[in-house]
């Protein structure tokens, strides 16, 4: 697991500039998100070196650093542009789309993290399967078919503790 990759396909980067280029206005999510971003390079070589310590069913959690505000990002790709944020290049806010969040989880709390002889990869601890999970899950299955939105997400939040509906 592992954020963004500056440069590959559907980066926020190439967006940017060319909204830029277009003469604006740049449109960023919220004005507080914030995201992980790592370069190609760094990305393919963290990528093999966690492949090469894979054993069979880890889950490699990638140091990415610390995150970047996406608007502060903007900001200054406008000025290196040769432009001024807000003057010369409007900002526009578009709002957060369903089920996006204003930072990314590499990891949930509970599954904590354990070193690899590299610094910058991390193997999570998976959460152990409880004895009822399936019961529960067949629980759930039932409720869907009663298309009863309040009692499918009392559900899930059985099955999933950390499950917070913005509902």
């Amino acid at each position: 697991r592992f954020g963004n990759v500056l440069g590959s396909n559907g980066s926020v980067v190439p967006l940017f500039k060319e909204q830029i280029a277009a003469g604006g206005p740049v449109t960023v999510t919220h004005p507080d998100i914030i995201r992980y971003f790592m370069t190609i390079p760094e990305a393919v070589s963290l990528v093999l070196q966690a492949g090469a310590l894979a054993k069979g069913g880890e889950i490699f959690v990638l140091d990415m650093g610390k995150p970047v505000r996406i608007l502060d990002m903007a900001e200054k790709l406008i000025r290196l542009s040769g432009y001024e944020p807000y003057v010369d290049i409007k900002i526009q806010f578009s709002g957060l789309r369903p089920g996006e969040k204003l930072y990314e989880e590499l990891l949930m709390d509970e599954e904590g993290l354990s070193g690899t002889e590299n610094a910058l990869i991390h193997i999570g601890r998976p959460i152990a399967i409880q004895e009822d999970f399936f019961e529960r899950l067949e629980n759930l299955r039932q409720t869907l078919s009663k298309e009863d939105g309040v009692d499918v997400r009392a559900e899930i939040k059985t099955l999933v503790p950390t499950y917070h509906p913005k509902i």
